[in-house]
């Protein structure tokens, strides 16, 4: 008799063999096949828009059409409509910038890093992460642009020989800021360009109208899907995904030098580089969330961003905002143990001062809420990611505030002191630029795959060689 039990054999209807072990549980769900990617994902934009998009770019036409109109009665009556005095010479025109380009820091890590470690997960959302990091790129240029003061006169920043025989000056990091985010922005669109080619074609050759034939005909650079095509690309974009990892390290480190390298207490410090990065991946992926969350309920998108997706995110928020709350408790140890008067001042002004109330916002979206993902029920609860991650970019730009005017608005002098205040033309331009961010985000779900068909393909178990399909399984046993 034989009493050693069988072991349970697992259905090969619920599990996907590749060779003799089974693998993981799929990214991609609801059985999608290699065709059926391409409808539903084709379909978003060769259909016609749902009434949520229409309400939504009218919405945002309508607010970037506020912003045209406050930067023009900026160039007419200069600066001074700003909340700026002195010692507050930077006031939101700067925050508004760190906080855009912090924004944009998610997209290139998603697509460059995640894609040289081999992170397969990233597919469903690298698509629409890299258009982000295109659109809060532009939005961050706004504000140094408009900053000069005279616009008309902007191109005197350049290094470009002129009548007025005047160069820029190339030990300050301001200079520096406009290489890094020049270099990233262009980067940035080859990377994001590069990737769309094969699925262009594809809609290229889905079209039914000269138009439509014509355009992605043009922006598919002749793509036919042959072997030599296909090394070329894959060479292509490891490249550049080589060439664009440095940059996510270096660009926000380089933003933080307009701070470190000044002797200002609180931004006089070591730790901004690597603080800076820390937070802007963090604010990053959680405008990545939102975005991806919004997209995944209006357009049915359920299958391809899973809630295994959003927990991945959630995981790498909670990583990096630990980090960013280890820096602010650094930043106090430093200030306590170096023994400058001036520094202890700015950290315990910052906390107790005038701007407490932006610091204690600061924190508790920062540091105390990332911690709830920690739990499980909250990273399985859509709705409340959904919130969640817009308290974690509250406070990101609460964090810019915070090092900016708290340590402007009190220096070395307590007679230079004054309380900083912004006007509603402040408020105005930043919410105008959301209007900026949302109509070029809307055209791009419009007109272009918003999910990287060539690339979800590539997840799916078919795509293994070793693939076994189900009744394969069956005949074979």
């Amino acid at each position: 008799m034989n009493l050693i039990k069988p072991k349970k054999q697992p259905s090969p209807d619920a599990t996907v063999f590749s060779g003799s072990a089974p693998l993981p549980e799929p990214l991609i769900t609801g059985k999608q096949t290699f065709a059926s990617i391409t409808e539903r994902i084709s379909a978003i934009v060769e259909g016609k828009p749902p009434k949520g998009w229409m309400i939504a770019f009218s919405f945002s036409v309508s607010i970037l059409l506020m912003l045209l109109g406050t930067i023009g009665y900026l160039a007419d009556e200069g600066i001074g409509i700003w909340g700026l005095n002195n010692p507050v010479g930077w006031g939101w025109a700067i925050v508004n910038f760190v906080f855009w380009v912090g924004i944009g820091h998610a997209g290139t890590l998603i697509s460059a890093v995640l894609h040289l470690f081999r992170q397969k997960w990233r597919t469903s959302i690298n698509r629409f992460a890299e258009a982000m990091t295109l659109f809060a790129v532009i939005c961050a240029l706004v504000f140094p642009t408009i900053h000069v003061g005279r616009i008309w006169m902007l191109h005197y920043v350049f290094p470009i020989p002129n009548q007025m025989e005047m160069w820029p000056n190339f030990r300050s990091p301001l200079l520096w800021d406009v290489f890094a985010v020049s270099i990233y922005f262009a980067v940035s669109i080859l990377f994001w360009f590069t990737g769309l080619i094969p699925d262009l074609a594809t809609l290229r050759d889905r079209a039914k109208t000269r138009a439509r034939k014509f355009i992605f005909g043009a922006l598919a650079l002749g793509w036919r899907g042959s072997n030599r095509h296909w090394q070329h690309y894959e060479l292509a974009y490891l490249v550049l995904a080589g060439l664009a990892t440095p940059l996510v390290l270096s660009v926000h480190s380089v933003v933080s030098t307009d701070f470190a390298t000044s002797i200002l207490p609180g931004w006089h410090t070591t730790i901004f580089p690597p603080y800076f990065v820390a937070g802007a991946i963090f604010s990053g992926f959680a405008m990545v969330m939102t975005l991806g969350i919004i997209a995944r309920e209006v357009f049915g998108l359920k299958d391809f961003i899973t809630l295994k997706h959003l927990d991945k995110m959630s995981k790498i928020m909670l990583v990096t905002g630990s980090m960013v709350g280890y820096s602010y408790a650094t930043e106090f140890f430093i200030a306590w143990y170096g023994g400058n008067g001036y520094e202890m001042f700015a950290f315990i002004n910052r906390a107790f001062g005038p701007y407490a109330w932006a610091y204690w916002t600061m924190i508790s979206c920062n540091v105390i809420i990332p911690q709830l993902f920690w739990f499980k029920k909250i990273r399985s609860n859509v709705k409340i990611l959904f919130v969640l991650s817009i308290l974690v970019n509250v406070g990101m730009w609460f964090e810019r505030f915070v090092i900016v005017v708290s340590s402007l608005s009190r220096d070395f002098l307590p007679s230079a002191w004054a309380y900083y205040s912004p006007t509603i033309f402040d408020i105005m331009t930043f919410i105008g630029t959301f209007g900026l961010f949302f109509t070029f985000f809307l055209l791009f779900l419009r007109f272009l795959p918003m999910v990287s068909m060539t690339e979800v393909k590539g997840v799916l178990p078919a795509a293994d060689p070793h693939y076994k399909a189900p009744e394969e399984v069956k005949e074979n046993d």
